[in-house]
């Protein structure tokens, strides 16, 4: 070690666990989750199209391809039965389980599996492998199909290996390049800890938005609730786990059942001795994670869950014997060889055990997990598993439907399905939006604006309405928006944050308008182009002559068409655009501003102006007066940024949420304003850009990237135009 030499730089710099500059400053607003995923870390060109060169895959030669290699087992990491089957669909299965509901985030959409902390969660423990194993089809197919693609169409063609016939695949996931860190995943320290209920034993309380019950866990803890086997309350943490994913029972029973029909848990070793994660691992592992020194380190003595076994009799093929099993035999605890709870069946049958999966004629008992036991002792569980075991063709029907909903959930609406295997069945939690077919020309686009600002609305409703109804999109699962219109039905029309007397006043003035016209446009189509409208004559009275782009062929949805139940997931509590809040929370309305405006898909400084022109547009929710800080309200001006960063004002605080903005020669109160007004004058960055718009020469750019902002957000759930 003395001879060395000194390291030319400070040591571990780029390795070790050290300080970041926020973390020096822990209370200062963290605008990394707006900067993520810059074009500088994606390897592919600007002009680089991922669905036009999907067009391009030969996607039989791929499904060809990969059920080929499902049967290629290999010296490095053996096949169990000589089949890959049900390593891979673990694999899509838990890139697409991460999926929550409350806020979009998590699924198999970005490939982020490959990414920390995916990579190394213990739940997915050894789908290093099977990445690993996908890599020469990715390779040979290059650019034409993402790893988010490849991983869930690999789990399908698992599936159809085994015998079974999946309800259909659909590409068009666009891989990222870089871990997500806009999604959280909860506040615990180390793996599997308990801290994520407000309330010990209450499946209810878990932490939103979160819906795996422990860090590092896909679902539930399969030994049961804490390690602790005990299958009822197991049932309550999975009842609320996949109803947060979007499943109800019917589902969850279909794909407990269906995914632990085929492959088998690991756990014959010591798993206190394997080595570190992906992510923790050493440069030898090349980038493996959960090195088993002992043994052959992987065939029969695989480690991953801890639990050892298949759960049916013929787990290398699709077979029927999961609920023969389950509902026919009694089951006992007993401990894996790794000291894992699980249970076995009483006396079992020699033909219902299944082969051990590399000793060859030698025969192991099946096993369940906790949450398998619960489909058999939750009463309601219980009745579908058995309508499943009596009626296996309506068995088959469920899985396969519920497998296409877990992998293509996050996926958004089918407009932008690619590939032929994409089903043509219109699907209620696709959110389906009827097409329309009607084109509208210049000189009908100008006759709409006149006629829609000469109805009698102000500027105000007619901005606030567009705004309140595209808002609701959230780029995580490609949900919500202004196509579709659906701000006209319940539960949208209802929500408090959108002031329901001012949205019924303006919808029906806008019906009015619709129903008088000779062509029929569609009513989603008029909210968006009566904000446009508004916008460009109040910039007209500000100086600027500007046409606001619109894009026509919104269609109109209907309450048939609209889950009332999926949409509730979807209301406002909170916007910082209009400076609303529905009630007080304990995350600082500035950090919920940031959340809302990733979801959105929108950067700081797209942000940053939309605030800055909602305010002086008078949009502010109640029409309260914080943060207009112009007299000159209803107009398109800086004016916003020019007396946010006036010197000759001081911001005193008046109450939790509330400033007085204070004439300091007069002592007059000159503005009220919120900490989402003040946050883009107090934090370093935000003030940057302020400074920016407040100046006398970006005036006018001001006005454009406005217009620019705001048509990104009124076009972004406009798949069909992208």
């Amino acid at each position: 070690m003395e001879n060395k030499g000194k390291c030319p730089f400070h040591h571990g710099a780029n390795t070790e666990t050290k300080k970041s500059v926020t973390e020096w400053w822990p209370n200062s607003l963290n605008l990394d989750i707006l900067h993520q995923h810059d074009t500088k870390s994606n390897p592919n060109s600007a002009d680089f199209n991922y669905a036009e060169e999907f067009k391009k895959l030969d996607l039989e030669a791929v499904k060809s391809d990969l059920k080929k290699m499902m049967t290629e087992s290999q010296d490095w990491w053996p096949a169990d039965w000589g089949h890959y089957g049900g390593l891979m669909i673990r694999m899509a299965w838990h890139a697409a389980g991460t999926y929550r509901m409350a806020d979009g985030r998590g699924g198999a959409n970005t490939g982020n599996q490959r990414f920390a902390p995916l990579n190394s969660w213990p739940d997915n423990g050894n789908l290093d492998k099977a990445r690993r194993l996908l890599f020469p089809i990715k390779q040979k197919y290059g650019n034409k199909i993402s790893w988010a693609d490849l991983i869930i169409l690999a789990g399908n063609m698992a599936y159809e290996s085994m015998g079974f016939k999946t309800y259909g695949f659909a590409g068009g996931r666009e891989d990222i390049w870089h871990p997500e860190k806009d999604i959280y995943w909860g506040n615990e320290k180390k793996w599997l800890d308990k801290s994520r209920y407000a309330e010990n034993g209450n499946s209810e309380t878990l932490e939103n938005p979160l819906a795996a019950v422990q860090m590092g866990l896909i679902y539930v803890n399969p030994e049961g609730v804490n390690g602790t086997p005990d299958p009822l309350k197991t049932a309550q943490d999975v009842r609320i786990t996949f109803k947060r994913m979007a499943m109800n029972d019917e589902e969850t029973v279909a794909l407990t059942a269906g995914g632990h029909t085929v492959g088998k848990a690991h756990g014959n070793g010591d798993a206190s001795i394997l080595g570190a994660n992906p992510e923790g691992a050493d440069v030898e592992t090349q980038g493996f994670g959960w090195m088993n020194p002992k043994g052959k380190g992987n065939a029969e003595d695989t480690v991953t869950s801890g639990l050892e076994g298949a759960w049916t009799s013929t787990p290398d093929r699709w077979n029927h014997t999961y609920f023969h099993l389950l509902l026919n035999y009694e089951w006992e605890l007993k401990k894996s060889p790794a000291g894992a709870w699980q249970w076995e069946p009483i006396n079992c049958k020699e033909e219902d055990k299944p082969f051990d999966a590399h000793i060859k004629g030698v025969r192991r008992n099946p096993i369940m997990t906790d949450a398998d036991m619960a489909m058999k002792k939750d009463p309601e569980y219980l009745k579908i598993s058995e309508r499943f075991f009596k009626d296996p063709q309506y068995f088959e029907e469920v899985f396969a439907r519920a497998w296409f909903k877990l992998t293509h959930r996050d996926l958004g609406p089918k407009s932008k399905y690619l590939g032929a295997d994409a089903p043509k069945e219109d699907l209620i939690w696709q959110d389906p939006i009827p097409t329309v077919d009607y084109t509208l020309s210049e000189t009908e686009i100008l006759e709409l604006k006149t006629k829609i600002l000469t109805s009698g609305l102000s500027n105000s409703e007619l901005i606030c309405t567009a705004w309140d109804s595209a808002r609701t999109y959230r780029g995580s699962d490609f949900r919500g928006g202004a196509n579709g219109g659906r701000i006209r039905l319940e539960p949208q029309k209802d929500w408090i944050g959108n002031e329901p007397e001012r949205l019924q006043k303006v919808l029906s003035k806008l019906t009015e308008i619709q129903n008088r016209l000779d062509k029929k446009v569609s009513i989603a189509d008029l909210i968006v182009l009566g904000g446009s409208a508004a916008i460009e004559k109040v910039a007209k009275t500000s100086g600027y002559d500007i046409t606001v782009p619109f894009t026509y062929g919104r269609g109109d949805a209907t309450q048939e068409n609209t889950d009332v139940d999926s949409f509730e997931v979807l209301e406002p509590i909170h916007d910082g655009f209009r400076n609303w809040l529905k009630k007080d929370y304990a995350v600082k309305p500035e950090e919920m501003l940031l959340d809302r405006t990733q979801l959105m898909g929108l950067t700081a400084p797209e942000m940053t102006v939309l605030i800055g022109g909602m305010r002086v547009l008078g949009t502010n929710y109640g029409s309260t007066k914080h943060g207009v800080f112009t007299d000159k309200e209803g107009t398109l001006s800086n004016d916003f940024f020019v007396n946010l960063t006036d010197m000759n004002y001081s911001w005193n605080p008046v109450a939790e949420n509330l400033y007085n903005i204070v004439d300091r020669k007069t002592g007059i109160t000159k503005w009220t304003a919120t900490r989402v007004d003040l946050v883009f004058g107090s934090n370093s960055i935000l003030r940057a850009y302020a400074e920016f718009y407040a100046q006398n020469d970006n005036k006018e750019k001001f006005i454009n990237d406005f217009v620019n902002a705001w048509v990104k957000v009124m076009n972004a759930d406009r798949f069909d135009v992208k």
